[in-house]
């Protein structure tokens, strides 16, 4: 089966246009490498490779701005740049769930490299299971993008620190130049490291291998390569990727021209370029309704429960702490309660109700992608996961009831031609399938009790 792209879809145009807008008054793309160092036609030379350069007055690129905003019908910036969190421009695009986002910042890249020889782009999204979807359409797209942008040569590649010479590629490459990695991959060191230039040589060996200095690459660091590359860093989903401070100083290590920013909820619009919101996608017929059935956790209170809602540091503090959600009784009936968990800490003298013994901190782990906290019980409970309450029951009565309004849509609608649509949000992909030890996949709870209610 070969899947065939509507070049011409007017929303997605929209959403390009855009961001291309915004560099009006740029030299058009230059053809020929026939400097050694230096500056040359939106490029800049060093002795890494070649990076990108925005050789745009801020004034004029702020004009730019609200001249997209103006036609967008969007609240025009104030300022570029706010204070605070990034030294350098950030743009974001709205766009509703299954209206093609990733299509149009792919085929973005194509037009920048195109209309002003931007050539170096980093894709950063929250998720390994995210990072492989992007992977999995640049392959599908790749030639439909090839079609539309006179073959173009361009390279893609997931970060792998097992193999650097992509990343020294990355940055001497004369062609366009995707990198894709997910943010746990490079935040740990980043995030934490200030100045890398103060650490011991003990502690540079406890780093990522991205912020190591290689004898294969000149005693240089691979993030070296990559800051001179001064690249164009998309963000798929920003308010997944850097919704903390230490992601944020992680962003700032790649050392970005500018950030263009993609979702459908956005926690921070910087520089709101276009918007395409669930009314407009509605109106426009890009999807057909949207529906949403929910069963509250919260509502039950009859069982212990416990929700492990953030983990993080205090200001200076060396230990991890849980910000938890648990249930307590009040004169008006059960409640929830929010607590903080450190190490020692014993829930069952932080409320009023029966269950909660044993529950005694042991271990609080901090680490991307591993955060959890041990009891003195034996229970583990990690990020975001209930610990009784109706965790399980909820999401299997959600699938049972998705399942049955499904098929009763499908039978009321199939006369009309319309196709349905029921979509499912999981926390973790083992959870529908994994793998065992050897090697064979496995069905896991959420596509089990799927099977049982489509069965049903």
């Amino acid at each position: 089966m070969k899947l065939q792209f509507d070049r011409n879809l007017e929303h997605q145009l929209a959403a390009i246009a855009s961001v291309v807008d915004l560099f009006e008054g740029l030299p058009s793309r230059q053809s020929g490498f026939d400097v050694d160092f230096g500056r040359a036609s939106g490029r800049l030379w060093s002795e890494l490779g070649v990076g990108n350069q925005l050789m745009l007055d801020p004034a004029q690129l702020l004009k730019n701005l609200h001249a997209v905003q103006e036609r967008n019908v969007i609240p025009k910036s104030l300022v570029l740049i706010e204070p605070g969190d990034y030294s350098f421009p950030n743009f974001s695009v709205e766009m509703e769930t299954g209206t093609g986002k990733t299509y149009v910042y792919l085929r973005t890249i194509f037009e920048l490299n195109r209309k002003y020889d931007f050539r170096k782009f980093i894709i950063v999204v929250p998720s390994v299971a995210i990072r492989e979807g992007v992977l999995s359409s640049i392959d599908i797209m790749g030639e439909h993008l090839r079609g539309l942008y006179d073959n173009a040569p361009f390279d893609h590649f997931v970060y792998n620190s097992r193999d650097l010479s992509k990343v020294r590629q990355f940055a001497v490459s004369r062609e366009i130049q995707i990198m894709i990695i997910n943010i746990q991959a490079f935040q740990k060191d980043a995030g934490d490291v200030e100045d890398f230039s103060k650490l011991s040589d003990e502690e540079r060996k406890k780093l990522n291998v991205i912020h190591q200095e290689q004898d294969r690459m000149s005693g240089r660091r691979p993030i070296e390569y990559v800051q001179a590359a001064n690249p164009i860093v998309i963000i798929d989903e920003p308010q997944s990727v850097d919704n903390t401070p230490k992601a944020k100083r992680a962003i700032k290590t790649l050392n970005p021209l500018f950030c263009l920013r993609y979702s459908a909820t956005h926690a921070n619009p910087y520089n709101l370029l276009y918007r395409l919101d669930p009314i407009k996608a509605y109106d426009q017929r890009l999807v057909k309704q949207i529906e949403v059935a929910s069963i509250r956790s919260e509502d039950h209170f009859n069982k212990t429960f416990i929700r492990l809602d953030q983990i993080g540091y205090a200001k200076d503090a060396k230990i991890p702490h849980a910000r938890t959600t648990i249930h307590e009784d009040s004169p008006n009936g059960p409640r929830e309660k929010k607590i903080t968990l450190k190490q020692g800490t014993d829930i069952s003298r932080q409320t009023n109700r029966a269950g909660y013994d044993g529950y005694i901190v042991t271990n609080i782990c901090a680490e991307p992608g591993l955060e959890h906290v041990e009891f003195a019980n034996g229970k583990i409970l990690e990020l975001r996961q209930e610990e009784g309450g109706m965790g399980d029951e909820v999401l299997r009565e959600q699938i049972r009831q998705t399942v049955e309004e499904h098929f009763k849509k499908e039978k009321r609608f199939r006369e009309r031609g319309i196709k349905l649509l029921s979509l499912f949000f999981i926390d973790k992909v083992a959870n529908y399938r994994f793998y065992d030890e050897e090697g064979k996949p496995r069905t896991g709870k959420i596509a089990a009790w799927f099977e049982k209610a489509y069965a049903k």
